[in-house]
Formats: structure tokens, sequence, C-alpha cells
């Protein structure tokens, strides 16, 4: 199984940045799927998760910023991103999971995909 996920950058304040994560070697469709991320000095934290049914969960600090979304037939999952902040800067990681509590909980998921850095400064 592969999480490979792209679209990483630098953007000002306010701009917008749009994530993807392509995956192979697994049943995309039946999997849950989450976006993660870690700043320097802080511990992994959940960003947005979404359902092999499609319910979508977000963390506070992003609601109505960013959106989570997958498209099953190219097995990939987006992560839109817009009015970042300076403190949404941080490698963001995608993962998968059969379970969706446990996306949901992201401490034991089956994958991860390796990061990919997001810097928002001016």
């Amino acid at each position: 199984v592969q999480l490979q996920a792209s679209g990483g950058g630098l953007v000002q304040p306010g701009g917008s940045l749009s994530l993807s994560c392509a995956a192979s070697g697994l049943t995309f469709g039946s999997y849950n799927m989450g976006w993660y991320r870690q700043a320097p000095g802080k511990q992994r934290e959940l960003v947005a998760a979404i359902g092999s049914t499609g319910r979508t969960a977000y963390t506070d600090s992003v609601k109505g910023r960013f959106t989570i979304y997958r498209d099953n037939p190219k097995n990939t999952v987006h992560l839109q991103m817009n009015s970042l902040k300076p403190e949404d800067t941080a490698v963001y990681f995608c993962a998968a999971d059969a379970r969706y509590w446990e996306v949901l909980r992201g401490t034991d998921l089956n994958y991860w995909g390796q990061g990919t850095q997001v810097t928002v400064s001016s």
C-alpha cells in the first residue's frame, strides 16, 4: 500500500493550497481517509477526515476554511485549504484506515503516507 501526498508549498497568509493524496494497493472506496498535520514542537493532530460513506469531520480551527473530498475512481483524497494562516504551517500527512473512528482518533491507523510541507508566511 502506498499513499503519496503532494501539493504542499509556500503561500502567503490568506492564500490557498490544495493537497492531494494518491492511494494504491488498497480498495480505496472501502477506506476512511484522514489528513493530519504536525508543526515543529507540537503533537500531530487530525485536520480533516472523510469516511468511506463520504461523511466528514474537521478540527475546529479549520472549519469553514478547509474542505476534504475524495475521488474514488481516481483513488485520491484532496484537502482544499483556503484563507490560510501562519498557524497552519506544518507537515501534512494523509492516512487510511478501515475504521472511521480510528481515523478520528489518529493513533493506530493502517497506513500512512509521507508528509508534505505547508508553509504560510509573508
